[in-house]
């Protein structure tokens, strides 16, 4: 009987092992698609990407006091912070840079000031009265993925036009509906824990 007993333990132990590496394996394969999807789509949600390239902070570093080299002088030290994240708006495979700031010298009542910066660290927009985060669609205009950014509470649809995105998204078009399926959130200032950078 005990003989019996042991035979049917180890069955069932067996067969439980096999069910728990099968169920793994199903959710490993079912990741693995979903960020291939999105990868290859484009639509993969870099914000999430913890590393900070300390190559391109260097680069906005340097180009925001380009930018910036006639206000640097009526700038508080607290002024001189941006945070930034990293996106491919034109899926050429190169992320381009979202530049934003949360201060009281590039913000007022409609939003805040900022930047998007190529890979290379030149200048593609400045915008104003903008709210953070930024959504970016999966539509293209001229090669560069559709915006919606907030402007003084209203959501705005911004289209690459001429070779840049128009500086003043409150006088673009308003978004009405949804937030297209497949975007991205990025430059979430409040909502993630962005780190922050001195220029």
């Amino acid at each position: 009987m005990k003989r019996i007993i042991l035979i049917l333990t180890g069955i069932s132990i067996l067969y439980s092992c096999r069910n728990k590496e099968a169920e793994s394996k199903n959710i490993i394969k079912a990741i693995v698609q979903d960020t291939l999807s999105k990868t290859l789509g484009g639509t993969a949600d870099v914000s999430d990407d913890a590393r900070n390239d300390q190559k391109a902070v260097e680069l906005i570093r340097k180009q925001l006091q380009i930018l910036l080299k006639n206000d640097l002088p009526a700038m508080t030290k607290e002024d001189r912070y941006f945070y930034y994240e990293a996106f491919d708006l034109n899926n050429d495979q190169k992320n381009e840079y979202l530049v934003g700031f949360s201060n009281s010298y590039f913000c007022g009542s409609g939003g805040c000031s900022g930047y998007i910066l190529d890979h290379d660290g030149s200048l593609i927009n400045f915008f104003t009265v903008t709210d953070f985060p930024i959504y970016v669609t999966t539509t293209p205009a001229e090669k560069f993925y559709d915006l919606i950014m907030e402007s003084s509470g209203k959501f705005h649809h911004i289209k690459f036009k001429n070779g840049k995105y128009p500086s003043n998204p409150s006088v673009q078009p308003e978004h009405k509906g949804d937030f297209p399926k497949g975007g991205s959130k990025v430059l979430d200032i409040q909502g993630k824990k962005l780190e922050r950078y001195s220029f």
